[in-house]
């Protein structure tokens, strides 16, 4: 079962993700990414992964499906709060490499700073 949440913080649109994003929920955390890059006010969102359990290669998937978007729109894309599994699965795959992933929120908003010079 998936949980997510949007909320806004100093103009950085956050997605709260818990439980496990699989073949079956991986369309909740789509709609979710899809509604903020539909938003042409958005610029910065965070990924909060604090209450991420597991997450599938559809999950992972609908991150990679987005990173053309935010490079059209100028969108800048930080996750944050991997658990040691979750992070596991992201390095295997090699998306470590393709998106901005660090241990907390204070340093994903230092990430979308850096990212943004």
């Amino acid at each position: 079962m998936i949980d997510i949440e949007i909320t806004e913080e100093d103009n950085i649109s956050i997605i709260s993700v818990g439980g496990d994003v699989d073949a079956s929920s991986s369309i909740h955390l789509d709609e979710a990414l899809r509604k903020l890059v539909e938003d042409s006010a958005v610029k910065y969102i965070l990924i909060d992964c604090t209450r991420l359990e597991y997450i599938s290669s559809a999950g992972l998937g609908v991150f990679m499906s987005y990173i053309d978007d935010f490079k059209t729109k100028n969108i800048r894309m930080v996750l944050f709060g991997l658990s040691n599994k979750v992070m596991n699965v992201f390095q295997i795959l090699g998306l470590d490499q393709l998106l901005y992933i660090v241990p907390g929120k204070k340093e994903a908003k230092e990430k979308l700073h850096e990212v943004q010079s």
